[in-house]
């Protein structure tokens, strides 16, 4: 590769990391051409792109920008996985396809601008999808109003109720 296409290849991956919502350094080591293929397909239905970068040119896409504190992590053999919407989408499909993977591994990354480790990626990639968490917490949103309705509609409740037996009673010494 010529000084241009350097050039244009640390211009284009320093484009892409600054726009990432995330980007994950990893360690392909001992993967076979289709582990690979099959870990882009996955990542790609999620709109996570993977490269395999070198890692001098990659040092020079980084240098000036936040992730500056990547540089450390940019040794042997590294796959870089980007993610441009979802933060947590290549946490997730990472750690999943890592699990039967024992050469694969997780170098470190950034989630919108922090610097992470392997362990925290691996938390990231355990939490439930985003829906299920919006659900929990409109469910949380939601308890405390149930009961609030249910302790203003107590009293209501028991004067209906009384005024019923009044009715019945009623009735009752009507008909005696």
């Amino acid at each position: 590769m010529g000084r241009d296409g350097k050039s244009a290849s640390i211009a284009a991956l320093k484009e892409r990391l600054t726009g990432a919502q995330s980007a994950i350094l990893t360690d392909f080591r001992g993967l076979s051409v289709a582990d690979l293929t099959e870990l882009r397909t996955l990542l790609r239905k999620s709109a996570v792109e993977y490269r395999v970068v070198k890692n001098t040119l990659a040092r020079i896409a980084v240098r000036e920008t936040a992730l500056a504190g990547l540089n450390p992590y940019l040794e042997g053999p590294t796959g870089i996985a980007i993610s441009t919407k979802d933060p947590v989408a290549a946490s997730k499909i990472l750690t999943t396809w890592a699990k039967g993977k024992p050469t694969f591994a997780i170098k470190a990354g950034v989630v919108e601008g922090q610097i992470v480790g392997p362990a925290e990626i691996a938390v990231l990639g355990d939490l439930p999808p985003r829906e299920a968490l919006l659900s929990r917490l409109a469910s949380a949103f939601q308890g405390p109003i149930q009961r609030t309705a249910g302790v203003l509609a107590a009293p209501l409740r028991a004067m209906v109720t009384v005024l019923a037996r009044v009715g019945e009673h009623k009735d009752t010494a009507g008909a005696a």
